[in-house]
């Protein structure tokens, strides 16, 4: 069984305070939903997933504390095992293998969701007509948004064996269904 959203939520506010990690938090939730639906699994444990990756990280930014401590947190309140092997397996430097599908979808929807919402505050419509191409203009530009690490988008879209434009559009149009609660309406 998986904890209600409301359960999680009460989590990621507890731990998180600055509301730029929570949008984040929102934005990940979002395509990880989108993609169990795709992929018919359970849209409550990937969202969760999404929802509570980096719930730990304020409090706990240095590998290995973030995200072992989040980790030992969802343990304690119940967490599965499968989602808190896959919110470890998102930080590379924890060598932690992505096997499940829902551990390598979350790898590649975290720093391209944070990407896209880099992309998108930048323009006068927002998420309304970005596209792939010019989410991949911006990815080419290693001053855009510089902490994004392109080598880890990679990856996760080479782990996932999607196509990159797909991806990207399949994330952006996860991202339109919570426009607002991300600041991008």
């Amino acid at each position: 069984m998986v904890p209600d959203r409301q359960r999680s939520l009460e989590l990621l506010y507890e731990y998180t305070k600055t509301d730029s990690l929570r949008k984040h938090a929102f934005a990940v939730e979002s395509a990880m939903r989108a993609y169990a639906r795709k992929f018919g699994e359970d849209e409550e444990k990937w969202g969760t997933a999404g929802l509570l990756h980096d719930f730990d990280y304020e409090m706990y930014p240095q590998v290995p504390d973030h995200p072992m401590k989040g980790s030992e947190i969802l343990r304690e309140h119940g967490y599965s095992d499968e989602i808190r092997t896959t919110i470890v397996s998102h930080v590379p430097a924890m060598q932690v293998p992505r096997e499940l599908l829902m551990a390598k979808t979350l790898f590649a929807c975290d720093e391209l969701s944070g990407f896209i919402v880099a992309c998108a505050m930048v323009r006068p419509n927002k998420l309304a007509d970005l596209k792939a191409s010019s989410v991949k203009k911006k990815l080419r530009d290693k001053a855009f948004a510089r902490t994004v690490s392109r080598e880890d988008i990679q990856l996760g879209i080479e782990e996932m064996g999607v196509d990159v434009d797909e991806h990207i559009e399949f994330v952006i149009s996860a991202l339109s269904n919570v426009a607002k609660d991300i600041g991008l309406d």
